[in-house]
């Protein structure tokens, strides 16, 4: 049985503290070694700066005794070139580890999106799907390797250099962390605006795609419709709010940073002050005040590293709440076996039969019912056709087949089972379906074919398009099987594109073949071939077709008219004429008549 991972987190509020902490860290879990070896290789780096007060606070009193310096000045060189080496390698390592980071992400979100229910699909608007698999995902790059481990490092640095000047004098300590707590609190404060700035510039990253995507998806008919200025408007209108959250988010993370260097230099003024009052008065040297001045400067680097450290925790945190959020949209079942199925001889060859037992569905609790208990039976092969008005419920019948929705009543069976207890993949490896826009992918004519059918020899490949007639298409073609059809098959015409999908679906060999309109775009020679085509598959499949027209449903060996989501009435074309007065209607605006 089909079960949703979560509910739909698309629109909760940010996730709380431990929540983030505990994404973060399954990010960061993986490559916890190679992150611990960049921490290692950081505080090796860091251990240089450390003692270079130390060491310039000996040089100073040995240049007072008269003893020769060159020992602590070697020592010092060597001090700083082992650093250099050290962060080099550090941020090598974890550099190349944000990057597995990030792409582990993308592979993860991306599995996880394309298995989105249909109905979470059709509620989120794809360009801010995609801005979650690109912008966010790239946000995890800092904050879960290399800030990260400069956080860690400066808490590290900062807690040493704090414990040396303590030796070197405890007074002149307290005066400096007393003046970093002042400003640290403030920085404090400003934190969770950024983080706030930061998802929302994120939204609006996410409404600049949705939007283009809007755009380009209906691009001839934003020409066509002069609406290019329109349109440019409504995406400056999301740049323009991702400008706003971006310069407001820059504003506080430019506060944060400055005011760190501003607590140093504070700090340096004070224990000037104070620590020139203690040279004075004989309570310390002046080498243990220069030295103590040196660590003073040195803090820049650790509190500095800190406030990158919070700053880009903050934007990650933002970018984690947006990606976990998309992570528990409900999914799709992966399941690859039935749960509980009988066993039927040839189940798993030959046309499948189709049963509704009293189906009633709507798309969502606040909408309104598309199916009023439905039922029908439609034997294993042979055409069935299914006529009504617009809105009858016809096309929702392939959807629920499909199971790109659950029914809220009822059932729908297939060779006699309920479809939730088929494992996905297995159903619809049965099924081949044309919908009614007929749909052709970016890509080459080749890799549109056998889409559904990647397997498919090259035989079945060009019998498909004899069949289809295609292969007049294809001899045309500059490139032959290989042209390149351009975005939503833009180079092909929309009877070809029908012709396309038609064949894709044929060539996957199915048990049940599904048309919605697919005759829709053809014109009458075309319309005669395809009608071939359906009535051969009809003799080897199941074949259900949504279809108004004549070729179409004068063919077919069974008629299911519905009207306002119910079944009106089943029958073939003559007996529906006779006996129900809504075909009959449908029949003589259609001049279905004529073929009586």
């Amino acid at each position: 049985m089909n079960t949703a991972s979560e509910p739909s987190g698309a629109d909760t509020p940010p996730l709380p503290a431990r929540a983030t902490f505990k994404a973060l860290y399954g990010y960061v879990r993986p490559h916890r070694w190679t992150v611990a070896l960049g921490l290692l290789c950081a505080l090796l780096g860091a251990t240089g700066g450390l003692l270079q007060p130390l060491a310039t606070k000996a040089l100073v009193d040995r240049l007072s005794s008269g003893q020769t310096i060159t020992a602590i000045v070697l020592s010092l060189t060597a001090l700083v070139l082992l650093g250099t080496v050290f962060e080099a390698l550090s941020g090598y390592v974890l550099e190349r580890t944000a990057e597995s980071v990030v792409l582990a992400a993308r592979r993860s979100l991306v599995g996880r999106l394309l298995r989105l229910r249909i109905a979470e699909v059709d509620r989120i608007a794809p360009g801010d799907l995609m801005s979650r698999v690109t912008s966010d995902t790239t946000l995890l790059r800092a904050v879960t390797t290399r800030e990260l481990v400069s956080g860690a490092t400066g808490v590290v640095t900062l807690v040493a250099a704090v414990v040396l000047m303590a030796v070197l004098d405890p007074v002149l300590l307290g005066v400096t962390l007393g003046v970093l707590a002042v400003v640290g609190g403030a920085v404090a404060l400003v934190m969770p605006r950024i983080s706030e700035a930061t998802e929302r510039s994120q939204e609006a990253v996410g409404e600049i795609g949705a939007e283009l995507e809007r755009a380009f998806g209906a691009y001839r008919t934003v020409k066509a419709s002069g609406a290019e200025e329109r349109e440019t408007a409504r995406v400056m209108a999301a740049a323009q709010r991702a400008w706003q959250h971006g310069v407001r988010g820059a504003k506080w993370e430019a506060l944060a940073k400055s005011a760190d260097v501003l607590a140093v230099e504070l700090a340096f003024l004070a224990v000037l002050a104070v620590g020139g009052a203690r040279v004075a008065a004989g309570a310390i040297p002046v080498s243990t005040l220069i030295a103590f001045l040196l660590y003073v400067f040195y803090l820049i680097d650790p509190v500095s590293r800190l406030v990158d450290a919070a700053s880009q925790y903050q934007e990650g945190a933002a970018a984690i709440s947006r990606i976990t959020r998309a992570q528990r949209l409900a999914t799709e079942s992966r399941e690859l076996r039935r749960l509980t199925l009988p066993t039927h001889p040839g189940a798993d060859a030959g046309p499948a039969s189709v049963r509704f037992e009293q189906v009633s569905f709507r798309y969502g609790p606040e909408l309104p019912t598309i199916h009023h208990g439905v039922s029908f039976d439609v034997p294993a092969g042979g055409m069935t056709a299914f006529v009504g008005p617009s809105g009858a419920g016809k096309s929702t019948v392939f959807a629920l087949v499909e199971r790109f929705h659950e029914v809220t009543g009822g059932r729908v069976l297939v060779d006699g089972e309920d479809v939730r207890n088929w494992s996905l993949p297995r159903l619809r490896s049965a099924i081949g379906y044309v919908e009614q826009d007929a749909p052709v992918l970016a890509g080459t004519l080749r890799e549109n074919l056998l889409f559904a059918a990647p397997d498919a020899s090259d035989g079945d490949l060009r019998e498909i398009l004899a069949r289809t007639r295609l292969d007049s298409l294809v001899a045309r073609l500059p490139d032959g099987l290989e042209t390149v059809v351009g975005h939503r098959g833009s180079k092909l015409s929309g009877g070809e594109r029908q012709r396309v999908a038609i064949a894709r679906a044929l060539l996957r060999r199915p048990r049940l073949l599904l048309l919605d309109e697919a005759t829709s775009q053809l014109d009458a020679v075309n319309e005669l071939a395809v009608r071939d085509i359906v009535a051969q598959a009809a003799r080897e499949t199941t074949v259900l077709v949504v279809a108004h027209r004549l070729s179409t449903v004068i063919g077919a060996d069974r008629i299911v008219v519905m009207d306002a989501g119910r079944v009106r009435a089943v029958g073939t074309h003559a007996e529906l004429v006779e006996r129900d007065e809504l075909y009959a209607e449908l029949a003589t605006t259609q001049l279905l008549t004529t073929a009586r």
